[in-house]
């Protein structure tokens, strides 16, 4: 898909996979729209390649759509990629017996499915409006889910319940949007270089990396952006889930 002359909209692009996402898809002429909570973030990585930073929040359906008419008024929206999310660490019961907090699995699952949904769903309306390009194709949508869809850690039942679910849209939602020309795709990262990692001691860092079957390395941001760029330029590519891990399986803990 030629994007010059076209816009995109990443979610959580202030940052980490999302942030490499916005400057990959600049690079090759879209017009991006960069959503995030993050206002600072936002508005640094969208002055970077002269994009629009739209502040909001993916679980707020009317800050979605708001964010999509922005990407829309910028030129015909043919990309959407959904980066916002994060993780969750809490067992089905503690130590003591107590059950998982209710609150956050509810907390997960509305970021990481409703979020998601937000996006997708208004962002497929707006790309159905547009004119069709080669073949009939109007847009392309990228979800992201985890390894942990396939591969849930001990304390990981709210995120991998999340990830599962973004992984189960993928094939309905693909369906259905196939008569107006749209793709959508889902890529499951595994061990990933991202601000959360940042945060550990370099040996943990290290450990990590040792744990991928080959490169033993973490993934970079950049690596996850050259593959939507990927799924954008190749129109046979379509109702997947792909792995970007290295080929790892995560153990039990």
């Amino acid at each position: 898909m030629e994007l010059t002359n076209s816009s995109a909209i990443v979610t959580g692009g202030a940052s980490g996979l999302g942030a490499a996402t916005v400057r990959a898809l600049a690079e090759r002429g879209a017009r991006v729209v960069v959503f995030d909570r993050n206002e600072s973030g936002a508005k640094q990585v969208a002055a970077e390649v002269d994009g629009h930073a739209h502040v909001g929040d993916v679980t707020d359906p009317e800050d979605c759509q708001r964010a999509v008419d922005a990407a829309a008024e910028a030129a015909p929206l043919r990309v959407a990629v959904n980066c916002a999310g994060t993780g969750w660490a809490e067992r089905v019961i503690n130590r003591e017996g107590k059950p998982h907090d209710l609150r956050a699995f509810e907390f997960i699952m509305r970021l990481n499915v409703i979020g998601t949904f937000n996006v997708m769903t208004r962002a497929a309306a707006a790309m159905a409006r547009t004119e069709p390009l080669e073949d009939g194709e109007r847009g392309v949508i990228v979800n992201t889910a985890s390894v942990a869809a396939f591969d849930g850690q001990i304390g990981q039942l709210a995120y991998s319940a999340s990830k599962g679910a973004v992984v189960g849209m993928t094939l309905p939602a693909a369906r259905d949007l196939s008569v107006v020309g749209i793709r959508v795709l889902t890529i499951a990262p595994g061990l990933f270089d991202t601000p959360l990692l940042a945060t550990l001691p370099e040996e943990q860092r290290r450990a990590l990396g040792a744990s991928v079957l080959f490169p033993k390395v973490l993934g970079r941001p950049a690596q996850y952006a050259q593959l939507v760029v990927d799924i954008v330029g190749n129109r046979y590519l379509n109702a997947e889930v792909i792995r970007l891990d290295g080929g790892i399986r995560m153990p039990p803990r």
